[in-house]
């Protein structure tokens, strides 16, 4: 990796404020006499009190593997420079760049409001996916503890949840976890990207490292909760080699199923990628924007269900070739973990709430 600008904020994936399409307003700095308040600025991460009507939402899109999602945080310091999260942050107001991993909303009413949507009349139990939107597990989660006051509820009702996270603080729920799996209301995908600790490191800059994520998948399978592995996202001429590599060691470590996706940098992502990219791999940039495009019909954005995950074109056959082949090399998705949802109920102490 070359060396960077000296202006270079360290331990943020996004380098740049994009401007937000909602909002007529734009970022600019006008003083080169203010550029340490500026860097300052961005170095900090602020936390905001969210307000939400609801906090389990339904997915509509077809091709992402889930029904519903719960989301306690909105904006995540994790960083992840191709979060496709990041748009999003553009309803609240925001800018999609450095605002994502720096102003993160914090919705404390999120256990209440869980509760709630559970104790609906006619909820059917479908499994609930924590960390649809951003990581439920990012640091402030240490602190604030909605996750697992979320999961004790989830317990406590016999609801099913899928948990997708590459923090190793997913671990400190293990008790909850261990019980739900019991009665098969859990399962737990921890996603590895790059065993490139160099490449994580500006790539996912407050991120559990793989080795930790790792011994992750460990302690899960130990406690017997059901843990695979999401490749994701792999970027073609960065990371797509280590393909084998990791499914390799993520079976070693118990890992039972696997995913994957491929790149895709739709709206601000496309920007904020490209600025990233230019500035961590300037002797590389042509090479893997153009091998990004080749698994886009040429855009390196794509909204096409079925195939915006995987891309297609010979790069992305390629991928998904060595996917399978390393799948099977290492006994991976070989068990169906379908959840229990006859075993839901309402507690008798909530009947009279709601």
């Amino acid at each position: 990796m070359n060396s960077v600008e000296e202006t270079y904020f360290k331990g943020r994936g996004a380098q740049i404020n994009v401007h937000n399409k909602y909002i007529k307003n734009a970022y600019v700095q006008d003083f080169e006499e203010g550029i340490d308040d500026w860097e300052e600025e961005n170095s900090k991460t602020t936390f905001i009190k969210g307000v939400s009507k609801s906090i389990v939402n339904k997915v509509s899109s077809p091709d992402v593997g889930m029904a519903y999602s719960a989301n306690p945080y909105q904006g995540c310091e994790h960083g992840c420079i191709y979060c496709y999260a990041r748009n999003s942050h553009e309803y609240w107001g925001f800018s999609a760049g450095l605002d994502f991993e720096r102003k993160i909303i914090v919705k404390y009413d999120a256990p209440k409001l869980f509760k709630q949507f559970l104790s609906k009349k006619g909820w059917q139990a479908e499994t609930i996916s924590l960390s649809g939107n951003t990581d439920c597990y990012q640091p402030i989660e240490r602190k604030t503890q909605l996750t697992r006051s979320i999961l004790k509820i989830a317990r406590d009702f016999n609801q099913p949840i899928g948990i997708i996270t590459k923090n190793a603080l997913v671990t400190r729920d293990i008790d909850i976890l261990k019980d739900m799996a019991q009665n098969k209301l859990c399962s737990v995908y921890i996603s590895i990207t790059t065993v490139n600790e160099k490449l994580r490191a500006v790539m996912e800059p407050r991120t559990a490292t793989a080795t930790q994520r790792l011994i992750t998948i460990e302690k899960l399978t130990e406690a017997g909760i059901p843990t695979g592995v999401m490749v994701a996202p792999m970027v073609p001429g960065l990371s797509d080699h280590e393909i084998p590599s990791i499914l390799k060691l993520a079976a070693q470590a118990g890992a039972e199923k696997a995913g994957y996706t491929v790149v895709r940098l739709n709206g601000a992502i496309h920007d904020i990628f490209k600025d990233w990219l230019q500035k961590n791999f300037p002797d590389r940039f042509e090479k893997v924007w153009h091998m990004i495009e080749s698994c886009h019909d040429g855009n390196v954005n794509d909204s096409r269900f079925g195939q915006r995950m995987r891309g297609d074109g010979t790069i992305a056959q390629l991928i998904a070739d060595n996917f399978k082949l390393h799948c099977k090399i290492n006994n991976l998705n070989l068990k169906q973990n379908t959840l229990n949802s006859g075993l839901f109920k309402i507690p008798s102490a909530q009947t009279s709430l709601f």
